[in-house]
């Protein structure tokens, strides 16, 4: 800064340098190999902008939404958020909204008092209670009944909430992390989820990629399942074959890093070597080629070797592989968004992409939606 200097911009200068250095060292405590802080394994572009995300928000105690398909890590990300904020020394507490039968979720939440119902013996201490002062992960929240939404949109507005038969309010700080598969919006057009309680949820929006999105993640992904696995059964790690990687790498992953997990844990019981060949992979995954979309009219194929053999037939051959990947890119992103009248979020469902990796693609090509 030139002298002479303002005392109050120093002030707001070295304030910005430490909330960057913290959200920097957030971020590369997350995508550290060495460390596994958060169980968050990956190098891909995709997972590095929410290990960035998850490090802006470490000094925030701002109410997050994740979403995301089954099995890509919602609740670890969640558990990350927590770590990496204020709040990291207080009590973080899960729960599935959707694995609480509707009837007992209020009492689950809430807590109650003791005879407000039958079997309420004794007074219980609901989990809002208990993540005061700390984080409350509410995984699938699309599921939530409608009265219960209430309930929370009151508790998010003012901190206050009453036991199921109680009569004196409970004030807690909370800071609320809520996730789902479900695309909320819709569920909001048709009026199964609440508007208003929507946006309380999502102040902050956070989409983790499915695992078909970040394929060049799965050798760090497995190897990090295969060390813990061996150490749960007390045996030497596996490893995937060069062959079988690569046929790891183009399956569709439908749970994603979930269902990676569950195949690595099979394979280590299962197979009797130290290296994963082919033939020791599941039958979903070896025969891929009779079940995705290989199977269907392949016309296109030869269409498309027709084209790339005269464009490298001319004189002035550019980079072909980055101008068919374009070329195809656009189509298929301008199909999707016509196909869901420009909803991206659906639109990037029929794709098998993230929203957010939708959104890039639409400005790297500069498509008009």
């Amino acid at each position: 800064m030139p002298k002479p200097f303002d005392v109050d911009d120093v002030i707001s200068i070295v304030r910005r340098a430490i909330r960057k250095a913290r959200e920097d060292s957030a971020a590369q405590t997350l995508s550290d190999p060495e460390s596994q802080v958060s169980g968050i394994i990956g190098s891909s572009p995709e997972i590095q902008e929410v290990f960035r995300t998850i490090g802006r928000l470490s000094n925030s105690h701002m109410t997050v939404m994740i979403t995301g398909e089954s099995g890509t890590g919602k609740e670890l990300v969640a558990g990350a958020l927590h770590k990496h904020s204020p709040r990291a020394d207080q009590a973080f507490i899960a729960l599935n909204t959707a694995a609480i039968p509707s009837e007992l979720l209020e009492s689950e939440l809430f807590g109650h008092e003791k005879g407000s119902f039958t079997g309420a013996t004794s007074r219980r201490i609901g989990r809002f209670e208990q993540a005061d002062k700390g984080t409350l992960f509410l995984d699938e929240i699309g599921d939530m009944p409608a009265d219960l939404q209430t309930r929370l949109l009151r508790v998010l507005s003012d901190g206050q909430f009453y036991r199921v038969g109680g009569h004196q309010p409970i004030k807690v700080d909370v800071r609320v992390i809520a996730a789902t598969h479900q695309e909320l919006d819709v569920l909001v057009s048709d009026g199964r989820f609440r508007e208003d309680l929507f946006h309380r949820l999502n102040v902050i929006s956070l989409e983790l990629p499915a695992l078909r999105e970040r394929v060049d993640d799965i050798g760090d992904l497995s190897n990090y399942f295969f060390q813990l696995i061996a150490k749960e059964l007390n045996q030497e790690a596996k490893v995937f074959t060069e062959e079988s990687l690569s046929l790891l790498k183009a399956y569709h992953w439908p749970g994603n890093v979930r269902q990676l997990e569950n195949v690595c844990r099979r394979v280590m019981v299962m197979g009797s070597t130290r290296e994963v060949e082919l033939d020791d992979l599941p039958k979903e995954i070896k025969f891929i080629d009779k079940e995705g979309p290989e199977s269907v009219d392949l016309q296109w194929e030869s269409n498309l070797r027709s084209w790339v053999d005269s464009e490298l037939g001319t004189e002035d051959a550019g980079p072909i592989i980055s101008t068919v990947e374009s070329k195809f890119e656009t189509i298929l992103i301008t199909a999707a968004l016509a196909h869901t009248k420009g909803r991206r979020q659906a639109a990037a469902k029929l794709l098998g992409w993230g929203r957010n990796t939708l959104t890039r693609k639409i400005k790297q090509y500069k498509i008009a939606d």
